[in-house]
């Protein structure tokens, strides 16, 4: 369910983001962005009911809290059962030990275009912009990617006739999408350590995707 992919440091900052299924053959698929490193080294990953995989994300974000002593950013996709499970995410999160993302107008960075809806939605307007933004991050080299399932589906997602990005022909697109999702917050959040938001990046060099 989750795969770890190197040891998690004392101050990183994580994003993370959940696209959720309910149950069939697709699967509620995770991604754990350092916002310090610039990589994913944690994903998750279950054939389940979103309801079944809030309570594991929930120990995650905990666990990395205790491990980092900085409050990760979570949002689950809105759609198969997120807006409500995000509520959910909000109620188990007695000690605040994470936030909870605030659904924002996409490609705003000043945080005036916040609203009241927990979660992210992704549709019509907002899929093809966030898909757009994690083709060019991968491009420029931007995120390290550790998970084969993830760049297998990445090397998967085409162009359909209709002009539409989509995962190939009896194929998945659950850690795509988390993934673009994921890649909104690094661009849009920023770590809050006693009340003093911490906006500085990690410099160093980023090694190569595949």
């Amino acid at each position: 369910m989750l795969r770890l992919y190197r040891e998690i440091d004392r101050n990183e900052f994580f994003v993370v983001a959940v696209d959720c299924a309910q149950g069939g053959i697709d699967s509620n698929f995770g991604q754990f962005i350092s916002k310090s490193r610039a990589d994913i080294p944690l994903v998750f990953e279950k054939n389940c009911v979103a309801a079944d995989m809030t309570p594991i994300i929930h120990q995650a974000l905990e666990w990395i809290y205790d491990k980092t002593g900085v409050q990760p950013v979570v949002a689950f996709e809105r759609n198969m059962g997120g807006a409500s499970e995000m509520s959910r995410l909000q109620k188990l999160n007695r000690q605040g030990k994470y936030r909870i993302y605030q659904k924002r107008i996409v490609g705003d960075v000043s945080g005036e275009g916040v609203t009241d809806h927990l979660g992210f939605d992704t549709n019509a307007q907002t899929r093809p912009q966030i898909l757009g933004d994690l083709k060019q991050a991968i491009d420029d080299q931007l995120i390290q990617i550790y998970d084969k399932t993830t760049i297998d589906e990445l090397g998967k997602f085409i162009v359909n006739k209709r002009g539409r990005a989509e995962a190939a022909s009896n194929c998945h697109d659950d850690a795509v999408m988390s993934l673009a999702i994921a890649w909104q917050l690094y661009q849009t959040e920023n770590a809050v350590v006693a009340n003093r938001i911490i906006t500085k990046r990690q410099n160093g060099t980023i090694n190569n995707l595949f």
